[in-house]
């Protein structure tokens, strides 16, 4: 296995940004995709999360598209361009010509222009017209009312003679006359939508490479690797998300980008308006694919792909690879490299996996506990990310846990865009303790040094059980992550060691006072496909109430 990243192909430029990242030795994810990918082989990418992907694909892509962005910024600064393009604005605009011909027609009636033209038509050096703004503005009046009277003459006024009728006052919040959508003269046509229309004289250039990902986090987290790779080689890569402002992305855009970081929707929106074309795109990216396909994003995915050139390369990566996507991508990939570092459900091996059962009226009480006697570990935890099933369950818990003294916040869609980034810095630099997140947010949270993962919850996918645990014991650090499971999450849980083919051992907290409905599983379970129950045995005692493998207790 190559051990240095100098040994995978990357030039120097891309190496520095390597060294501004802090990485020291590439992941097996990278080691094995980085040379296939900067060797213009389509890429088909399964790894468990944590694992690197990010960085697997960015640093060759953004080495890929440098002669790109390179003939870009040279076609840009070639001379004479920009002074054609700047005249011919400027004659559009109505600014006074430099050609000596028009200068001299026009100081036949302007004595405000005799003084810069001689005799013979040359422009006299440090002659300047009067007033030139004014004269300008006055011009440009002029030769538009000159126009349209030439257009009327041309095209057959129907009455001449008729008086011009006024114009109609703007009533805001009034449907205008004739108006079907009763909006009226609310929203200017080009402001429809949120964002207005792209400018004519905007010559952008790329982008060369698309990255497109499921979720604002994730776009987020993949920003932070190429402005960092991208300070070191002169890109520039522009990120476009739900829940930021249309108009600083769209000036993102008109300034010209390599490397474009998307989420599906917002994408789509700036597509429609012609705000970005991806004709120029050279390598794309879909990134967590399988998340993309589960939120109901692959309608999105497929147009994106179809505005595509046909000749470009395509990396897939995700945390799992089912079958339903397979057959998905195999219009889009072309004789790829199929790289799986990881099988599908494998967890960590720095994850320390532990199953606490408890009752879901004890489930806070538990993580109270576990918060002030620092868990498995012995030590208590600065950075615990902990997970709920749904929102409401998420802010309620975040509101008990503040209740009781401790530092939380919370992160799920339905919280506005910039409180979920405050809550995430808050939790990066350690002053929140506890953040409280749902499954939507798992695969977006990229913190180091948590410490600890809770499942206060049991996911009902198990590739979420997967993904939750996989945001701690990074980096080669060890991490724990506990699961709270309830009489009524017996099903799931099952699942879950059914899929990850190993079975999580039970762990009891010393000291706290368990309640005796909580029900604990039966050792000698096995994690083959679930058919039975799962629990048996408990502390309290009582009848059996149905055996099997697991049996259960009262």
């Amino acid at each position: 296995m190559t051990k240095k990243f100098a040994e995978l192909g990357l030039n120097e430029h891309i190496l520095a940004g390597v060294d501004a990242l802090g990485f020291t030795r590439p992941t097996p994810v990278q080691a094995q995709a980085i040379p296939e990918i900067l060797a213009g082989r389509d890429v088909l990418a399964s790894a468990q999360t944590g694992t690197g992907k990010t960085a697997a694909f960015a640093l060759p892509v953004l080495q890929l598209i440098e002669p790109l962005s390179r003939a870009a910024r040279e076609r840009d600064a070639a001379p004479g361009k920009e002074g054609d393009e700047s005249e011919e604005n400027a004659v559009e605009g109505g600014a006074v010509p430099s050609s000596p011909d028009v200068l001299a027609d026009r100081s036949e009636g302007d004595p405000s222009l005799s003084a810069a033209v001689d005799a013979d038509g040359n422009i006299l050096t440090g002659a300047t017209p009067s007033k030139p703004r004014r004269r300008r503005r006055h011009h440009r009046k002029v030769a538009s009312a000159e126009i349209a009277r030439q257009a009327a003459d041309m095209c057959g006024s129907p009455d001449e003679s008729a008086p011009t009728k006024p114009k109609r006052k703007r009533h805001h919040g009034k449907a205008a006359a004739g108006s079907k959508s009763g909006r009226g003269c609310e929203t200017h046509p080009s402001r429809q939508g949120g964002m207005r229309k792209p400018k004519a004289n905007a010559h952008p250039f790329g982008p060369f490479a698309l990255i497109v990902t499921p979720t604002r986090e994730l776009a987020a987290q993949i920003e932070g690797v190429v402005t960092t790779v991208c300070e070191q080689t002169g890109q520039r890569a522009v990120v476009v998300m739900g829940g930021a402002k249309f108009e600083r992305q769209i000036r993102g855009l008109e300034s010209g980008c390599d490397l474009l970081v998307a989420t599906p929707g917002r994408l789509i929106d700036l597509m429609e308006h012609g705000h970005v074309s991806l004709k120029d795109v050279h390598v794309l990216v879909l990134d967590e694919a399988d998340r993309m396909l589960d939120m109901g994003f692959w309608p999105s995915v497929r147009r994106i792909v179809k505005e595509c050139p046909d000749e470009r390369q395509t990396l897939l990566f995700s945390a799992t690879i089912p079958p339903s996507i397979k057959g998905t991508v195999d219009a889009m990939l072309k004789d790829p490299v199929v790289i799986e570092v990881a099988h599908v459900g494998e967890t960590a091996d720095t994850v320390e996996e532990h199953l606490c059962p408890v009752t879901q009226g004890q489930k806070t009480q538990l993580l109270e506990a576990l918060l002030s006697a620092g868990g498995a570990a012995g030590v208590q935890p600065e950075r615990v990310l902990v997970f709920c099933r749904t929102k409401h369950r998420a802010d309620d818990l975040d509101k008990r846990l503040k209740s009781a003294g401790i530092s939380a916040d919370v992160m799920h869609a339905d919280r506005p865009q910039r409180a979920r980034e405050r809550a995430l810095e808050k939790f990066r630099a350690g002053t929140c303790q506890v953040l409280v997140a749902t499954d939507v947010m798992s695969r977006g949270i990229d913190v180091s040094g948590i410490d600890a993962v809770v499942n206060y919850d049991v996911p009902m996918d198990p590739e979420d059980y997967v993904h939750r645990i996989g945001r701690t014991g990074r980096a080669g650090a060890t991490g724990h992550a506990y699961t709270f499971v309830a009489p009524d999450e017996i099903s799931p849980l099952r699942e879950i060691e059914y899929f990850t083919k190993k079975l999580v051992p039970v762990w009891d907290l010393a000291g706290f006072t368990y309640d005796d409905a909580r029900i604990v599983p039966n050792p000698t379970r096995s994690a083959s496909k679930p058919t039975r129950s799962l629990f048996s045995g408990s502390r309290g005692r009582g009848r059996s109430m149905g055996g099997g493998r697991y049996g259960r207790h009262y």
